[in-house]
């Protein structure tokens, strides 16, 4: 805590407080020079949801912000980042146990970088929610510093415990309605729990799928869902699975061997992710029992050129030991492989009780509340890559440093909005194709 403290003097906390763009920086060609390698059909599904709004826009361009980011002072104590820390990426989904617990559920672009880098962005992101939900910037301040003094004090908690008891802590759903202000949020919250537990593979595959001929097939619909049937393509996903069972323990082949492939399909996901190679795979044990696993492509990371190159060369590894370091518990299904193209994909379950939270119409009040929780998990979460204690010396008792992070969120949201305002006048232009769903 000592030698965290020192590091204000080079960096003092205040300094997290500016932001000032370079006035020769192009928002649209860093998004542009992002659509390198995806499929380029797809390309404008992607830019016509980041048109939707200034939050949806953040959601899509994490490389630029992190190109931003680069050029923002910062302390030099590394943990294992999200990468894309918005408040979207923070939610409820099932332990191996079958429990229920709150934690970050988004790892694509997950790598060794600066703490401050993943609050920035979180905090911004309540800027942005806050002003979609017409809370006003006034309260929209009192979120985003809640937000700030909820990691700093946590982490100042989680340096006062050992390595294994960070390791092992939780935040379940309970602990969500415990900590909730009042009956009416706890009893939302209650509500959540019981949707959350009923979105598991069992209950989508019906909706999503329907029998031809003896056989369980994908409903179509392009471009969001569309099947690959292709005999050669489908040979060289037999590979691949081969390759990912390969990168699971051997009790978990044990597992996966119980069942079989029986369709595979194209499927559109978020907003960051869309015209990357996402896959859908349906599975069959011998009861007929489905298992849906989403392969998921993994490119570089957008912080490797600010932050440096990853310790795998193979990018679902990255986004699979990321994860598992990171959160409290992970999908058993977790894996990673390399298509025969030289594409890296990671492997998870398709909806284990994955829910985000309802945020776009939060009051201020249980906007707050969830900044609050958010900050909590990111502390635990950077807490078991990095050093709690450092990072807790550098923050200090006091408010310095979730003020500071409080008007760079603000000054970055107005950025945002200029960005957003760019891919419009882009798109009007006929710069950029989009296409608005």
């Amino acid at each position: 805590m000592a030698a965290g403290k020192v590091l204000r003097d080079n960096v003092p906390r205040a300094a997290h407080g500016d932001w000032s763009h370079d006035t020769n920086r192009d928002p649209m060609e860093i998004l542009q020079n992002c659509n390198r390698g995806r499929l380029q059909e797809l390309v404008p599904i992607r830019y016509g949801r980041m048109l939707q709004n200034p939050f949806t826009f953040l959601r899509g361009s994490p490389a630029l912000m992190a190109h931003d980011l680069a050029t923002t002072p910062v302390t030099r104590i590394q943990v294992q980042a999200c990468g894309d820390c918005h408040l979207l990426n923070f939610g409820l989904f099932a332990t191996p146990e079958r429990n229920l617990i709150f934690d970050l559920n988004d790892f694509d672009e997950t790598l060794p970088a600066p703490w401050e880098w993943d609050l920035k962005r979180l905090t911004t992101s309540f800027v942005t929610a806050s002003r979609l939900n017409g809370i006003s910037d006034r309260r929209a301040h009192d979120i985003v510093v809640a937000c700030g003094r909820s990691y700093r004090k946590h982490m100042h908690d989680f340096s006062e415990m050992s390595p294994l008891e960070i390791w092992y802590y939780q935040i379940s759903i309970n602990d969500l309605i415990r900590v909730a202000p009042d009956a009416k949020s706890r009893n939302r919250l209650e509500k959540i729990a019981e949707k959350a537990e009923s979105r598991v593979g069992e209950n989508l595959f019906p909706k999503i799928t329907e029998e031809q001929a003896g056989q369980h097939r994908f409903i179509e619909d392009p471009p969001v869902m569309t099947r690959v049937t292709d005999e050669r393509a489908i040979e060289v996903v037999r590979k691949g699975i081969e390759d990912y069972r390969n990168s699971l323990p051997d009790e978990r082949r044990v597992l996966f061997d119980r069942y079989r492939l029986e369709d595979f399909a194209l499927r559109v996901v978020g907003i960051g992710s869309v015209a990357t190679r996402c896959f859908v795979g349906l599975f069959f044990c011998d009861d007929k029992t489905p298992l849906l696993l989403q392969v998921k492509e993994a490119r570089q990371s957008v912080l490797e050129p600010h932050a440096g190159k990853s310790l795998f060369d193979n990018h679902g590894k990255r986004v699979v030991v990321g994860q598992r370091l990171v959160q409290a518990a992970s999908d058993i299904f977790l894996g990673w492989l390399r298509s025969d193209s030289g594409r890296d994909f990671y492997v998870r379950q398709l909806r284990d009780m994955k829910f985000s939270m309802p945020v776009d119409d939060f009051t201020a009040g249980e906007m707050e509340q969830y900044a609050e929780v958010c900050g909590w998990t990111l502390a635990r979460a950077h807490a078991t890559s990095g050093d709690p204690a450092l990072i807790s010396g550098y923050l200090g008792t006091s408010d310095k440093c979730e003020l500071a992070m409080t008007d760079f969120a603000f000054a970055y949201a107005d950025q945002i909005e200029q960005d957003h305002a760019a891919l419009v006048a882009a798109s009007r232009s006929g710069r950029i194709e989009a296409i608005v769903e």
